[in-house]
This record gives structure tokens, sequence and C-alpha cells, in this order.
């Protein structure tokens, strides 16, 4: 093909300026390398954080997805998506756990969603090398957990963890379950509704009716059905998810029957509370299921003029808080950690609206001294002062 003039002579001169001036020509190709590498790692960070999740799961062999200890419908919700995704991708997957599950919502939502999850005690049961972290962002509640450094970390929690290859922490949004919701639609996943098969969709990648249904719990239990901290982005991830939800087993989850103690511990703290202004602090005494605790401060704080609420009870020698909060001076999470400050064994913290801590009893390892026992109205006397600012 025949150069046109013009355009000849346009390469005649740039031949003649590389060879008069190779120091420049070889500084304008670097600066067009490096110009490219910017472009492309600038369109790299823009990337979506669904599909950069997807391409790093999908490079792994196996993953173990760990929960925090004694896991909620959150977490145990963006586990199953995850575990969902890398199925898709051929990526081994098992959902692990410290801790116990006892609240009956939380044994409901296994049990009608039929999961599979592994307990672990120890950083040796831990299924793989690369973990990836729901619902909190350091390890924690098993031996060695300190010295684990998660592939991935996904999480809605405040927290200076960090995964090795991937970190996204939203403190804006209400619930986990709604970030590995975006994580499917950033993918272009299609929800299978419960009376069609995924064969039936037409996509690459898709929400199962199991998985759908288990994320749209998760939104809806730690946002309080959408009325407490959820975001713009929590309402629009419920509604990407609802296509493949099945009411039947969503209902199962939300209407478990009632452990016989929990309503016992409610009645305690409802009947022994102490009040001042519109805090309120109950000491329900010994319990068997320490989930009934929480369980008693989220029926306190329904309580016309009450604003903020702990409960206190013991389980083994160990007291056990929860708290509640809708008052915005009260930042419940900072409340029980200043409360518990000072006292050995005693640690707590959490959210603006709840919160939680324990104290444990001091061991004597020769045995010869028993370890002396909590302050109740000491400690009462401090959550209240901590609720009300005083320290």
């Amino acid at each position: 093909m025949r150069v046109p003039g013009v355009v000849a002579d346009a390469l005649s001169e740039a031949e003649a300026f590389v060879r008069e001036n190779p120091e420049l020509a070889a500084a304008a190709v670097l600066g067009a390398v490096i110009v490219l590498a910017s472009t492309y790692a600038f369109l790299r960070l823009r990337r979506a954080p669904g599909v950069r999740f997807r391409r790093l799961i999908g490079a792994q062999e196996e993953i173990a997805i760990l929960m925090h200890p004694n896991p909620d419908p959150d977490a145990m919700a963006s586990a199953v998506g995850v575990a969902s995704l890398a199925d898709q991708l051929d990526v081994d997957a098992i959902i692990q756990f410290p801790g116990q599950i006892r609240h009956q919502e939380n044994r409901a939502f296994r049990t009608v969603l039929d999961l599979e999850l592994d307990r672990i005690d120890h950083v040796s049961d831990l299924a793989a090398e690369s973990v990836v972290l729901v619902d909190h962002n350091e390890p924690r509640g098993f031996a060695g957990a300190d010295g684990v450094l998660p592939t991935a970390v996904v999480d809605h929690h405040p927290g200076d963890g960090a995964g090795e290859a991937f970190t996204d922490v939203r403190t804006d949004y209400g619930a986990t379950a709604s970030i590995i919701a975006e994580y499917f639609r950033d993918n272009d996943a299609v929800p299978v509704p419960p009376d069609k098969h995924a064969s039936e969709t037409n996509g690459e990648l898709t929400l199962s009716t199991s998985a759908a249904t288990g994320l749209l719990y998760g939104i809806l239990a730690d946002t309080k059905h959408l009325t407490v901290g959820a975001s713009e982005r929590d309402f629009s991830a419920a509604g990407y998810v609802y296509p493949g939800v099945d009411q039947d087993q969503l209902d199962r989850i939300a209407n478990p029957a009632v452990d016989a103690e929990v309503l016992e511990v409610k009645a305690r703290a409802i009947a022994g509370r102490q009040v001042e202004g519109s805090f309120a602090v109950a000491d329900v005494g010994g319990v068997n299921n320490v989930d009934a605790i929480p369980q008693a401060a989220d029926e306190l704080i329904q309580l016309e003029g009450v604003t903020a609420v702990v409960v206190v009870g013991e389980r083994d020698g160990t007291v056990h808080l929860s708290g509640r909060s809708r008052d915005d001076r009260v930042h419940m999470g900072k409340a029980i950690e200043a409360a518990l400050d000072g006292i050995d064994n005693a640690g707590g913290g959490g959210h603006a609206r709840m919160g939680g801590g324990t104290i444990t009893p001091t061991v004597d390892p020769t045995g010869e001294e028993e370890s002396a026992p909590v302050d109740r109205d000491a400690l009462a006397d401090d959550l209240f002062r901590a609720m009300a600012g005083d320290v």
C-alpha cells in the first residue's frame, strides 16, 4: 500500500529525530510506558469490588471462610454467599467458626438453610491457608488467632484488620450481607427464584435461592428489618436478592420456637431493672443460655421511656454484659468499654447502638485462692455513669 506523501515525510522526520536524539526518544518511550501502566492501575482500582473479589477467589484452590465467634445471621449469610460464589468458580470452600451457635434464631437459620458449618478451636483446624474473614476484620476466639493473616476481609464493623490481598470494610453499611449481595450484582449474577433451577437462567453466575434467602435475612437481622442503621445500599441489596428468596424458609427462620429460659430471663430483666432517668440496668443473675442476655436487652430497649439499657448475667463465673441504645447521647460500645476499664480480665466494646462485654474470673494457678466476686452493685453504678457520659 502506498503511503501518502505527507505521512511519508512525517515518518522520515521521526526517524531522523530518533537517530539524532536517542536519549530523548528513549525518554519519550519510557514516559508512554509509565502513562500506560498508570492508566492500567487506575482502571484496575476502579474495577468493581465484586469483580476483584471474584477474581481473587477464582485464583485459589481452596478457601476457609471464617466467621466470628457465635456467628449471627449476617455472618452466616455472608459466609454462605462467599461459599456459593466459590462453588461456581470450582473452588473448594469450608465455612468455619469458633464458639457456639446458641441463639434460637441462629440455630433456625442454620437448620432451615441446611448449612454445613465447621467449628474450630485452634489455628491448626483451619481448612485452608487462604482465609476469608466475613463480618469481622480480625480473627479471634480460637487459639493462635492472632497469627492468622487472612487473604481477604469483608466486613461492616469498624476495626484495624485487613486482608493480605483484599480488604473491603464499609462501616456505613448496615450489614455485611449487603456487601456480599453487591458482589453478585457486580458480576451480573442472576437470582434464581425458588420455583426454578439455575439452568433455566441466563448468566455465567447465579445467586441461588438458599444464598438469596440467607442474604436477605442477614440484612434484615442486622438492621432490625431495615429500620436501624440501614443505608440506601442495604435497601438496594435487599431489592436485588428478593426475586430469589424462598418466603417459606424466610418465615421459618424469622419465627423459631423460643426457649423457655429466654422468656424467664426477659421477665427477670423487666421486673428487676434499675432505672435512672431514661437509662436502665438489669442484673438477671445466673443463666444457662448466655444468648438470653442480649435478647433481654432487646426486650428492655422497647420499653417506653427507656433509651439505653445494659443487661448483666453470669454463667460459670463469667459475667456477661449486653447493651442497647436508641439515644444519640449514648454510644453503647464505648459506654460498656468505659465501665469495664480498670477491671481485671474485663473487656467490651461495640457499635453506637449495640455493645457487649465480659468479666472472666481470675484463675489462681496454685488453686489456693478463689477469684474475688464481681461487685455487681458497683458495676451497675459504673454503667449508669458511663451511659451518662461521666467516665
